[in-house]
């Protein structure tokens, strides 16, 4: 199979990723629920993957870096644990669910109002809105890295001057961009970075976290065990245990840890050149091909993915084409990306998006760029 669906999860993932996870389940414990030695070595490598992590995003400490089961409950913790009654929030046509539908529930709890930066037929964002769009009550910005439609790369710069020149929370949704790209909070203005291990980190599913540059007053979104303070009626106050309650997937972030130590001895810059270099053969080939119309701004920075659709066929029939007669792995369908599919007017057909990989091959690009060609010939 060629395996062209690495915004949804990456499956080719580093060998020593597999050979930890398999060590952690015949050896580890309960991170910090004990002290003999198997719980020990699971909270060792717990606290090892938060200081890795926060080496890559630029984080304060390894305490500010709480693990999740994936961006999507980060987004969840983040959105649900900052906002009060009476805030305003500023996103933008460009997000996925995982952004919108926290935002939507408490906006239709009236507990929130909501105000969109538009996207045009390219997908590209209106930046001036970032600033047009603040009122006093606004708290928040929330916006992705990249969008996981089009691939586009959101300047965010932009946002995070606004949100700091108001006194407003940026929160970043990284899950595009981890691994694949540079990112750095610190330096970026990034408030609260929510990430999942699943896709360019190439770890496990089933991780993922939140980074928090500052203390953000975050009410957990869950409380229970935590190993510690067992008296207190409330969840610690401490990070990282403020929002880890319950038990860790130490299994899964001991793959994480080994798919970190990979982008550490290769290189984030490395990756990111490859993956472009990858994703404009792609597009090159592919864009003025008959019958193609290929979505989104490749003159700015991109992301490693190419969505398109061939005439009007549906976007689920060509990509079980691909599937079944060429067997290349694509994602078609609306892409949880509600918003940015009404943006490019593709709401009823949706589109077929390809997405690239350190471990994809010029002869797998190749391959799939005569795939669609020979599918649009017909």
């Amino acid at each position: 199979m060629i395996y062209l669906d690495n915004a949804a999860t990456t499956v080719h993932k580093p060998p020593s990723v597999a050979e930890a996870v398999f060590r952690a389940i015949n050896t580890m414990g309960n991170s910090s629920r004990g002290t003999h030695e198997s719980s020990l070595e699971a909270a060792g490598t717990v606290f090892e993957t938060r200081c890795k992590l926060s080496r890559l995003f630029g984080c304060p400490g390894p305490e500010k870096v709480a693990f999740t089961a994936n961006a999507t409950e980060a987004l969840n913790m983040a959105i649900s644990g900052l906002l009060r009654p009476g805030d305003h929030v500023i996103t933008t046509d460009c997000e996925h669910n995982s952004v919108l539908r926290p935002l939507y529930r408490l906006e239709d709890e009236g507990i929130i109002s909501l105000s969109f930066v538009p996207a045009d037929r390219e997908g590209v964002l209106d930046y001036d809105a970032f600033y047009s769009l603040i009122r006093p009550e606004t708290r928040a910005i929330v916006c992705t890295h990249a969008s996981n439609l089009t691939g586009n790369v959101t300047d965010i710069s932009v946002p995070a001057r606004a949100a700091a020149e108001h006194g407003l929370c940026f929160i970043l949704d990284a899950s595009q961009t981890a691994g694949a790209m540079p990112v750095r909070m610190e330096e970026q203005g990034i408030d609260i970075l929510c990430f999942t291990g699943h896709k360019g980190l190439m770890g496990p599913q089933g991780t993922g976290g939140i980074c928090l540059r500052r203390d953000a007053a975050l009410r957990p979104l869950k409380v229970g065990g935590s190993g510690v303070q067992s008296y207190n009626r409330s969840q610690p106050a401490e990070m990282p245990t403020h929002l880890e309650a319950g038990t860790l997937n130490a299994h899964g972030i001991a793959g994480l840890s080994a798919a970190l130590d990979f982008l550490e001895e290769t290189g984030i810059e490395a990756v990111q050149f490859r993956e472009q270099a990858l994703m404009r053969r792609f597009y090159e080939g592919v864009r003025d091909i008959p019958g193609v119309t290929v979505y989104g701004d490749f003159s700015r920075p991109h992301a490693g993915i190419v969505a398109l659709n061939i005439r009007n066929y549906d976007s689920g029939e060509v990509s079980d084409v691909l599937s079944v007669e060429y067997d290349i792995a694509t994602r078609p369908g609306a892409h949880c990306a509600p918003r940015m599919h009404r943006a490019l007017g593709t709401e009823g057909q949706g589109a077929v998006r390809f997405s690239f990989s350190w471990f994809n091959t010029e002869r797998e690009i190749d391959t799939a760029i005569e795939a669609v060609e020979e599918i649009a010939a017909r």
